[in-house]
């Protein structure tokens, strides 16, 4: 066979962008596959991979990690990542770098993803071609649409590169590195894409002709034998029809060669001809006539080429992809890591979730050497993430039919029970903090049955495995937590009567093989250790075990009844204790974790709440009480409650100063803020006062002229005896215009007035750098030739010579206004604290800071409109809130009015007005 040159074209394609060639993949480099949880140890002498295996596995049951997994499932969208998720059988790192790695993917992920907003990438158009791929490598001949199948994988893939190259290029390329990286190395096999798009029409399913030469060859030869073979049998049915042998021209196919229908009784009509079949009814006869049986023959033979040609391309685009095997299915499984990053953003996007940072045994070092406090794990507002997915589930339509979407309850050993019942009302799970100090190396946590111990202990082994895995973690701030090559946990009843093992039997068991397997840096998590026996052997037995994993773990987590094991922190600083929160004014669990205290089991309180009978308690608390002569127990209960209610107070008040603090620094940025534009404004105000000066001037000069004008017009009438007493008007008009636009006395002073005044404290003055405003001197300096001023809210300090005294009458009044605000005492401005507010009783209404959103200005005002702006500025303000009325000196009109409708106004509780600080001002204090 000899493909056309095209086609023979195609093996030197063209170079491809930097995108799409990246670098051929060699056959050499093996793919990147993450196995599970299976991290196995350098040492094979030390452990056994399938014991490890077994315990991994176990541990993902326990933890429940599967259930955790199927909330992922609907955020992907290849099938083949769908199948991952539901199998749980996603990425996780096997080392450090490599959880890293794919946190940030995510985080790449979580960049695309906004990035991507108006245009979201289309993953969905990536097929599964694994048996494709399979059938190929076997020997078997692909049809036409398993090989378009190939096409339109590899097309995807190629347009996914492009789409997030682009996204690269248009932003930060930082940003995009990771999942950029993931594609580097695929080849996208474009020879191969196009070598099947040239010899396939995928949209029909069929073969071009232009695929070999020798195909397009064949083709034609049996279009022309076709046409004669058509031409001759329209002929012979035509002469049929009128011979009356048929009700109509007939010509059909059987047995594959082309034939004309005839009447039985008219079967001497095609002498010589071949019967090929005949009607159910025997009344029609399907007849060969003898001129067409040669072209017959020509078009079985033709027909029969054609689709040994046709086999032998394909056969030829199946060789290339069996050959083509391995980079294909390396891409495949680049892709699905693509698609699994877009997975674990969406689903932090779901959860709100935040990256943890993943600390190193050296980080961990050099954090413990900087303080004393430092803490390996640190973990704020942590949420059970299957109890947060059950949440999310209920509350809202986003988890599609595709996905699990259980209720999760919490049962009678920790487990979240999955209920796939969509009417069960979910509760928002508590989050917890969960804050380990460096150098700790076994945390015991104590406290009530059904208080959250081995939920809070499951959390933890999910977070580790979900930063492990690249997840975000469901938490506030950024989490950091230690990376942990094997989580262990030993949780639930491990009883088994197949293998003969009592309850105890089964946690001893599960245990020995955990610490067979355990390395320095590994998590295990223990539930009710030493339980199930003596509680004195109990106790030795646990103190033992943990004594032996102090040694050689990164990290323990138990959970205990035995308060003795709580004593094991005075002897050694490597044991932490943590205890759950029991509230015993409610008598429920408040689920929170207690970090350096120990807990009361408080059995009988919960069994009392339960509805146990009230006698069974009191002889309870009797043998309790006998067993402990001095009231150790109720002791602690009275400490435990004291210790909780103080805690409660310091939050109150950490809250209460927080909220101060932040209101003041609302203020504080706002007042700097305007502060800041202060040139600005004092442009502003130059060009405005020189516009309004230059309008005036304008009005004064028309009105002048004005005057001349009718002064010339009389004087042409008037007579001589007129004249003097046009004069005099005329004069006098102009006067008065001049005297109307003449400045007033505070811009008398000389200059040598001016360079022997010393401004005092609290007096009112003119500056003359920003429009001869009214200012007050805060303090004048008696070493420089400064003085500190302020302007509305603003201080400043500026030269003596830019300050000049106002006049004799606002000097007076300002006098006597100070003299009046003293009178009134300094209480009456002040605005009691928080503290003292809330012991008092009375109303708290913040700082007393004047700022622009706090502020009226009704100068230029007429009255109604003033009106109209002041009761608009009341009804805006909140409650237990000021208001700065500046209704500025003038005629008094604006501001006696205000302060009519202020001594009116139901939400005024008081008002406070002008003083010598503020003048033009009135402080209203809002109900």
């Amino acid at each position: 066979m000899q493909l056309s040159t095209y086609f023979l074209s195609l093996q030197n394609p063209p170079s491809l962008s930097y995108r799409h060639r990246l670098c051929h993949h060699s056959l050499s480099k093996r793919p990147f596959r993450h196995k599970l949880i299976c991290s196995l140890a350098n040492s094979a002498d030390q452990r056994s991979s399938e014991l490890v295996t077994t315990l991994q596995s176990e541990t993902l049951k326990t933890l429940e990690w599967p259930s955790l997994c199927h909330y992922l499932s609907p955020f992907t969208s290849t099938s083949m990542a769908f199948s991952l998720t539901k199998a749980a059988a996603i990425p996780v790192g096997q080392s450090r770098e490599e959880s890293q790695k794919l946190l940030d993917q995510t985080t790449s992920a979580l960049h695309a993803l906004e990035a991507l907003k108006s245009e979201p990438l289309d993953l969905s158009v990536i097929e599964d071609v694994s048996e494709i791929l399979h059938s190929a490598a076997s020997g078997q001949v692909l049809t036409v649409r398993e090989l378009c199948r190939v096409r339109r994988m590899l097309g995807a893939a190629r347009a996914v590169s492009e789409k997030l190259a682009a996204i690269a290029e248009g932003g930060s390329l930082e940003r995009y590195t990771p999942l950029l990286e993931i594609l580097q190395g695929c080849n996208f096999q474009l020879e191969l894409e196009r070598k099947i798009g040239f010899c396939i029409d995928c949209s029909l399913s069929t073969i071009l002709g232009r695929a070999s030469e020798e195909l397009e060859l064949v083709r034609e030869e049996r279009k022309r034998n076709m046409e004669n073979l058509d031409s001759l049998l329209k002929e012979v049915s035509v002469s049929i029809f009128q011979a009356g042998g048929i009700d109509k021209p007939l010509i059909t196919k059987r047995r594959s060669r082309m034939c004309v229908g005839v009447k039985a009784t008219h079967k001497y009509l095609l002498p010589g001809g071949v019967v090929l079949n005949v009607s159910s009814s025997g009344a029609t006869y399907f007849m060969e006539p003898k001129e067409a049986v040669e072209l017959n023959n020509m078009e079985v033979k033709l027909s029969n080429s054609e689709k040994a040609e046709e086999m032998a391309i394909l056969s030829l685009l199946t060789s290339e992809i069996a050959e083509s095997e391995a980079e294909i299915k390396y891409l495949l499984d680049r892709l699905i890591e693509v698609d699994l990053a877009f997975a674990r953003a969406a689903y932090a996007q779901w959860v709100n979730g935040v990256c943890p940072i993943l600390s190193s045994k050296e980080s961990e070092m050099l954090i413990s050497n900087g303080t004393d406090n430092a803490l390996s794990i640190d973990i704020e507002g942590m949420q059970h993430p299957l109890l947060l997915g059950s949440f999310l589930s209920n509350s809202t339509d986003f988890i599609t039919s595709n996905s699990m979407g259980p209720s999760v309850l919490g049962n009678k050993s920790g487990e979240m029970t999955p209920i796939k019942s969509s009417k069960v009302v979910s509760i928002f799970p508590i989050p917890i903090d969960i804050k380990v100090q460096c150098g700790t190396r076994v945390v015991i946590i104590s406290g009530p049955n059904t208080g959250g111990k081995t939920a809070s202990m499951k959390t933890l082994g999910l977070a580790s495995i979900m930063s492990k895995a690249g997840m975000y973690l469901p938490a506030k701030k950024q989490p950091r937590l230690p990376w942990f090559d094997l989580v262990l946990a030993d949780i639930g009843d491990s009883q088994s009567l197949e293998q003969s093992l009592s309850t105890f039997s089964g946690h001893i068991s599960q245990i020995c093989e955990i610490l067979e397997v355990a390395s320095k840096e590994s998590l295990v998590l223990i539930d009710e250790i030493g339980s199930g026996t003596d509680p004195s052997e109990g106790v030795a037995l646990s103190t033992s075990i943990l004594q032996y994993l102090k040694n050689r773990v990164n990290l323990a987590f138990v959970t205990t009844h035995y308060a003795d094991l709580s004593r094991l922190k005075e002897m050694d600083p490597q044991y932490e204790n943590a205890a759950m929160e029991f509230s015993l004014e409610t008598l429920q669990p408040t689920y929170q974790i207690l970090w350096g205290r120990t807990g009361d089991s408080n059995a009988l309180t919960i069994a009392k709440s339960i509805g146990f009978d009230g006698n069974i308690i009191e002889r309870a608390k009797m043998w309790v009480e006998s067993l402990m002569p001095e009231k150790q127990q109720e002791r602690k209960g009275v400490l435990q409650q004291s210790l909780m209610e103080e805690r409660n107070r310091l939050e109150a008040q950490f809250k209460r100063a927080e909220s101060l603090h932040a209101e003041i620094m609302k203020l504080y940025h706002e007042v700097r803020s305007e502060a800041e534009n202060l040139e600005e404004r004092e442009r502003a105000l130059r060009v405005k006062e020189t516009q309004k000066v230059e309008q005036e001037l304008n009005a004064a000069k028309s009105q002048i002229e004005t005057v001349v004008q009718e002064f010339e017009n009389q004087l042409q009438t008037a007579n001589s005896e007129e004249f003097n007493s046009l004069v005099k008007k005329s004069e006098s008009a102009i006067n008065s215009i001049l005297k109307a636009h003449q400045p007033g006395d505070s811009f008398s002073f000389t200059e040598t007035d001016t360079s022997s005044y010393q401004p005092v404290s609290g007096e009112q003055v003119h500056l003359k750098g920003l429009g001869n405003k009214l200012a007050t001197v805060v303090a004048a300096s008696e070493d420089d030739d400064t003085v500190l001023v302020q302007y509305g809210k603003i201080r400043v300090r500026v030269e003596k010579s830019n300050v000049r005294p106002i006049s004799s009458t606002q000097r007076n009044n300002a006098i006597s206004s100070r003299q009046s605000f003293e009178r009134q005492g300094e209480q009456s401005r002040e605005v009691p604290s928080n503290s003292d507010a809330t012991e008092s009783g009375a109303i708290t209404y913040g700082p007393l800071i004047q700022t622009s959103k706090n502020t009226v200005d009704l100068r230029g005002m007429r009255v109604e409109e003033a009106e109209i702006q002041l009761d608009m500025a009341i009804a805006a303000r909140g409650s237990n809130s000021v208001l700065f009325i500046v209704h500025g000196m003038g005629t008094g009109v604006i501001k006696e009015r205000a302060l009519e409708m202020l001594r009116n106004h139901p939400r005024v509780m008081k008002y406070e007005q002008e003083n010598p600080l503020n003048y033009g001002c009135t402080v209203a204090y809002i109900k």
